[in-house]
């Protein structure tokens, strides 16, 4: 296989270049400035969905005739097809490379990337030099693809290739759970600033003798890369040291640690090829920029250069053991067995070579079996002897298969299912029994009756505790939820937990304060629902009080986690850096704070008027990180009402920047008297600067949608309080 092989620091998640940059950084048009442009067709929220919103994939995927599909894929797997062969007459290593890139971009600094919705299929992914020739592992399974339809989508087909790939070569799997419903347009993630490609000379994005950092919230070391460049930092292949810095960072911010990291890369290692047989120049480009008749096909598209096997991808050429389509040791026993040697391949890039390597221990040539060829070792591979930690792992892998096997297993099952959330939304008959700690178990709850919500509510109301507090602890706890990977939300209460109850956003003192009187009034509730319901009876109490009484349907029956089913290094990057819903932003940053809002609310699921409407009701209730103040437009804080948007576009005020605050705080005076009236952040004036944002807020300003702001913000903070609430929705499908 091709595949291209770390814990994450502290500090901005944006944090990269001096001057400020874009939240997505350079998009497909600017990549690809003459692709055809379909955003027209989908603007006014229209769905590029051909299924439509009716369609259930997960109904759809519990009607599949599972073993039928493995059955075919396995078949697939070395029926050699004449436009393009399968090296060695097995494709099992070309379906673990591509279902390897297709999880591989997923990243713990924004939970982005991943398999979940089979984004290697669209620009800019399925044009990256790091997935070269994929394009065509994904037209070899088209024929099952159409025969199976909408019970299997692409993104589940991609792993299930992969898992069905190792099996079929002896490999060691530990599950397999569907359910990733397939999307139908690219979706919109920051890649990276850079302007070029790996293969045209970038620049590494990390190193520290120029003291530079890898950009969060990036998890690959340069642009069009999966993971690293396998022939050295920057491509320097002399640079062991830091090559496994390199590996260890970036395989940390996808969620792997060094034994996972070292078991990836010798299980995946151990089967196939690398493809550098030629110089790269006399192929052409990338699907994305290629010629309307090659239909959709890039990169290798010579039949004759195909059918002699004249195949550049990585630009490394050759396998890295003697048994390239057989699960087993080999690939460690050659790597320790020999020195090895510096060279180029076909295609001019460096390569590690066995010296005087015996002839049992050479590859069969991937087209011609009689052919014995020299193995090879990337300068990625050479990082798991020559790195001392790397070295000890590789050593007890090498002395214990069954190790081997087992850390295999679990690190790939890892890798294809980090991004998926809780294990209830997985799907079908390979489901894992074992809870492991990365998919955030949360033990089942007990629905309360109607009157112990009714009393607890009273309760609460009752306890001295502010509408203010309550509500910014029920959103300190649900706000965490990301629906990229389906981590974080109230479910399990880990609020109340490491390392969420330290985080500065959440006001620990008054957190602490706030969940001990909720502990001793919830009664038999769980925690995560009280926490919940408080903020629910803190919203309904502020609406009432504003003359506009409104119901917050909230859910119940949450269970709570425990500290030992928290993994507190994993949960660390969903501490906010910013959170203009609370206005709190911790430094000043290389992004707009009106971007990070953007981004956060993207994050959270929420539309231009649901996260419109929930900045203007925080802020009237007062629920801002440190209680400062900021943004708090109103006479009377904690009471419901559209205050927020009234007096921000109010022509009476005159607004002006803060000195010494970097432009991140503003004052608004009084345009007669020049008495102050307001403070404000970024996060506020954007919703009177912006077009789009002012002609949403208008609405809610409007006198007659008072009663309209008060049930919109009821209805989108019960959204936030219910958003990860998969226990209930995926019920049904586990029956």
């Amino acid at each position: 296989m091709d595949a291209k092989t770390g814990s994450i620091s502290g500090g901005c998640p944006f944090h990269g270049s001096v001057q400020t940059r874009s939240l997505f950084g350079r998009t497909n048009r600017d990549w690809w400035p003459d692709s055809l442009n379909l955003e027209i067709l989908t603007q006014g929220g229209k769905s590029p969905d051909p299924m439509g919103e009716d369609f259930d994939y997960c109904e759809a995927f519990n009607a599949l005739d599972y073993n039928a599909l493995k059955a075919d894929l396995t078949a697939l797997m070395t029926d050699s097809q004449d436009w393009w062969p399968a090296d060695y007459g097995h494709y099992g290593p070309f379906f673990i490379r591509m279902a390897w890139h297709a999880a591989g971009t997923y990243r713990t600094g924004d939970g982005r990337g991943g398999a979940g919705s089979g984004q290697q299929r669209f620009a800019p992914l399925n044009s990256w030099p790091d997935n070269g020739n994929l394009d065509k592992a994904r037209r070899l399974l088209w024929p099952i693809k159409k025969k199976y339809g909408q019970h299997i989508s692409w993104a589940d087909l991609f792993i299930l290739t992969g898992n069905v790939a190792i099996e079929s070569m002896g490999g060691p799997v530990f599950g397999f759970g569907g359910g990733r419903k397939d999307v139908y347009e690219p979706e919109t993630v920051y890649w990276g600033t850079e302007e070029q490609w790996v293969n045209e000379g970038v620049p590494t994005r990390i190193n520290p003798k120029e003291g530079k950092a890898l950009d969060n919230p990036l998890a690959a070391i340069q642009m069009g890369l999966i993971y690293v460049n396998p022939e050295g930092p920057g491509g320097d292949p002399h640079d062991w040291e830091g090559m496994a810095r390199d590996m260890r960072e970036t395989f940390a911010r996808m969620a792997m640690n060094d034994e996972e990291t070292v078991a990836l890369t010798a299980g995946g290692h151990a089967f196939g090829k690398a493809h550098g047989a030629a110089p790269a120049p006399t192929f052409r480009k990338a699907p994305e920029s290629e010629a309307l008749e090659l239909m959709g096909f890039g990169w290798l598209t010579d039949p004759e250069e195909i059918e002699k096997g004249h195949i550049t991808t990585s630009g490394i050429e050759g396998a890295w053991s003697n048994t390239p389509t057989q699960w087993g040791g080999n690939y460690f026993r050659l790597l320790f067995k020999y020195d090895y040697e510096l060279v180029k391949s076909p295609a001019g890039a460096w390569q590690w070579q066995p010296i005087n390597q015996e002839y049992e221990d050479m590859a069969p040539d991937a087209r011609d079996p009689s052919k014995r060829v020299p193995t090879m070792m990337t300068t990625a591979d050479m990082a798991l002897k020559r790195d001392p930690e790397y070295r000890k792992i590789s050593e007890r892998f090498r002395d214990d298969q069954a190790a081997l096997d087992d850390a295999f297993a679990r690190a790939w099952f890892k890798l294809c299912h980090r991004d998926m959330g809780p294990k209830v939304r997985y799907l079908g008959p390979e489901v894992p029994a074992e809870d492991l700690i990365w998919q955030d178990p949360v033990p089942a709850g007990t629905t309360p009756s109607q009157a112990d919500v009714d009393a607890f509510k009273a309760k609460v109301l009752q306890s001295g505790l502010t509408v203010s507090e309550l509500v910014k602890a029920a959103w300190a706890s649900a706000s965490t939820y990301r629906n990229s990977d389906h981590r974080g939300g109230a479910n399990g209460a880990r609020v109340r937990l490491e390392p969420q109850r330290g985080w500065k956003v959440n006001d620990p003192e008054e957190l602490d304060k706030v969940l001990s009187t909720l502990d001793g009034l919830r009664g038999s509730l769980s925690m995560a629902d009280a926490i919940v319901l408080a903020g629910a009876a803190a919203v309904e109490k502020a609406a009432a009080d504003g003359g506009y009484p409104v119901k917050v349907e909230v859910t119940t029956g949450r269970g709570d986690a425990s500290q030992d089913q928290t993994d507190v290094d994993s949960f660390a990057p969903l501490e906010p850096f910013a959170d203009g819903f609370r206005n709190y932003l911790r430094t000043k940053a290389d992004v707009k704070t009106e971007d990070m809002l953007i981004d956060r609310a993207n994050l959270m699921g929420l539309s231009v008027p649901e996260m419109t409407v929930l900045v203007g009701g925080l802020r009237a209730l007062g629920a801002v990180s440190g209680n400062s103040g900021k943004g708090v437009l109103t006479a009377r804080p904690g009471v419901l009402s559209n205050d927020f948007f009234v007096n921000l576009l109010d022509m009476g005020t005159h607004w002006s920047v803060v000195e010494d605050s970097g432009e991140e705080e503003y004052v608004g005076r009084d345009r007669k008297s020049g008495a102050e009236k307001w403070r404000a952040t970024r996060a506020d004036l954007i919703f009177g600067s912006n077009s789009q944002l002012r002609a949403v807020a208008e609405v809610y300003a409007e006198d007659g949608n008072r009663e309209k702001f008060v049930k919109d913000f009821a209805k989108a903070f019960a959204k936030v309080m219910d958003a990860d609430r998969f226990d209930l929705t995926y019920a049904k499908y586990h029956k």
